[in-house]
């Protein structure tokens, strides 16, 4: 009734089809929207098609609150199986909904994004939704124009977690979206999404997202820096990053900015690992690929050419990096006398072990992840930036002997290649080394 008056009088809006809901009918409708929570209810709104109801509201709709709160209907609706399984099957809905990450109201969008990963989570009808998305090369534009232009942070948190979702979903579909920057809108013309989108390329969108929710929202950071993550787990990514315009220095910058200034700093209990460890094995995952790339471009330089080519990424090599990556691994040594000591004292509590257990999986993943690249860095170490190290404090017996700690036996080349340098910029702090790790003596 509200989009379809039986009189239509001149209101000052389009059509005489009113913008905005009157306080009693927005009060009403928002009852039912906080009940579609409830299962029975839900049903009830299903056998009563108020799915198809909703499709008239989003043809024909000109209240953006209205839009809002017939999506989060149907997102409540959804967090049921076999209503999902409804929606998701209903082609003619589902390319709707798709068409509603075109709008310019934010509140739509978050409703949006929310009810599709209510669906990409449901196992029996996220691959549905994949193949959707796949054939429907509007949602890229779409959620790139969300990304890189909100400042909404809870949509971006939302929309981020649609597309990580995605992309762990699906690899043909990332494959597809990293090399998408040239794929223009095919998508139904929405009266109110832009009439021509930029040529959007997936790493600056993720990249701008990620600026937006980093000291608002944790988790948000979380998020987009798995999905960066993700992109390095295929060769195409990795190159989307170390090949934009920039050379991949506003992606390092980034994430050399989270580790150095912002995560894990000297000022905060080692506990702190345990809190920022997934976000910090994403962040130390993308650094690492970067570098092996960056590493692998300078050898093939060199062997393509008569001249000998200093490794010259100056924001690679820099050695805060190398004291944050060592006081991570202080600080998960710490944290794992802690879990040790914790565990002697809650023998008995089979739950308590299992939780210290998963803890320790996690931290050991963010320590293989953390040694990978210590050690690749090492390796590249010169004269000077050891110098540089050991007046910055970075490098001293403690961190030193911390990284060979955990370095060591599975990376003795790095190490020994290190040590070599370190004894020409302070003899006697590797042969103080030396006599705390055997293994790394020359022999005389």
């Amino acid at each position: 009734q509200v989009i379809s008056p039986e009189k239509t009088e001149p209101t000052g809006s389009p059509e005489g089809i009113q913008t905005e809901l009157d306080e009693e009918m927005e009060n009403d409708i928002c009852k039912v929207w906080d009940m579609s929570m409830d299962e029975d209810v839900a049903l009830f709104l299903q056998e009563f098609n108020a799915p198809d109801i909703f499709m008239g509201v989003f043809a024909k709709s000109k209240c953006p609150r209205l839009t809002e709160i017939c999506v989060g209907i149907l997102g409540n609706m959804a967090c049921f199986q076999d209503i999902c399984m409804s929606i998701s099957k209903d082609e003619n809905l589902g390319q709707v909904l798709l068409q509603r990450l075109c709008d310019s109201d934010s509140p739509t969008l978050l409703e949006t994004s929310r009810l599709l990963l209510t669906c990409l989570s449901q196992p029996e009808v996220a691959n549905v939704w994949v193949e959707r998305i796949r054939e429907n090369p509007s949602v890229y534009d779409c959620v790139c124009f969300i990304m890189s232009s909100s400042t909404n942070v809870e949509l971006l948190v939302k929309v981020g977690e649609v597309v990580d979702k995605l992309f762990d979903l699906d690899e043909e579909l990332m494959l597809n979206w990293i090399k998408n920057g040239t794929c223009r809108s095919m998508g139904p013309a929405v009266d109110d999404s832009p009439e021509e989108l930029p040529d959007f390329k997936i790493v600056p969108c993720i990249l701008e997202a990620a600026k937006q929710v980093r000291s608002d929202n944790p988790e948000g950071l979380d998020v987009y820096m798995h999905i960066l993550q993700l992109l390095t787990t295929v060769d195409e990514g990795i190159q989307a990053i170390v090949q934009a315009p920039d050379g991949g220095k506003e992606t390092w910058s980034l994430l050399y900015d989270l580790v150095c200034h912002e995560l894990c700093q000297p000022d905060n209990p080692p506990i702190i690992v345990q809190e920022q460890k997934t976000v910090l094995a994403s962040i130390l995952s993308v650094l690492s690929a970067m570098f092996a790339s960056q590493t692998e471009q300078e050898y093939t330089k060199m062997r393509k050419s008569d001249l000998k080519i200093p490794f010259s990424c100056y924001f690679i090599l820099d050695m805060s990096l190398i004291g944050s990556l060592i006081r991570i691994l202080q600080y998960m040594e710490s944290c794992g006398k802690r879990s040790v000591d914790n565990s002697k004292e809650s023998e008995q509590e089979e739950t308590g072990r299992a939780d210290i257990n998963e803890e320790d999986f996690h931290l050991k993943i963010l320590k293989d992840i953390c040694c990978e690249l210590l050690s690749n860095m090492l390796q590249e170490l010169t004269k000077e930036n050891t110098l540089e190290g050991l007046q910055q404090g970075h490098l001293n017996e403690q961190t030193c002997s911390c990284a060979f700690q955990n370095l060591l036996p599975l990376y003795f080349a790095s190490v020994e290649s290190f040590l070599e340098v370190l004894r020409e910029a302070d003899q006697t702090l590797a042969d103080n080394l030396e006599k705390r790790f055997p293994s790394l003596k020359v022999p005389t």
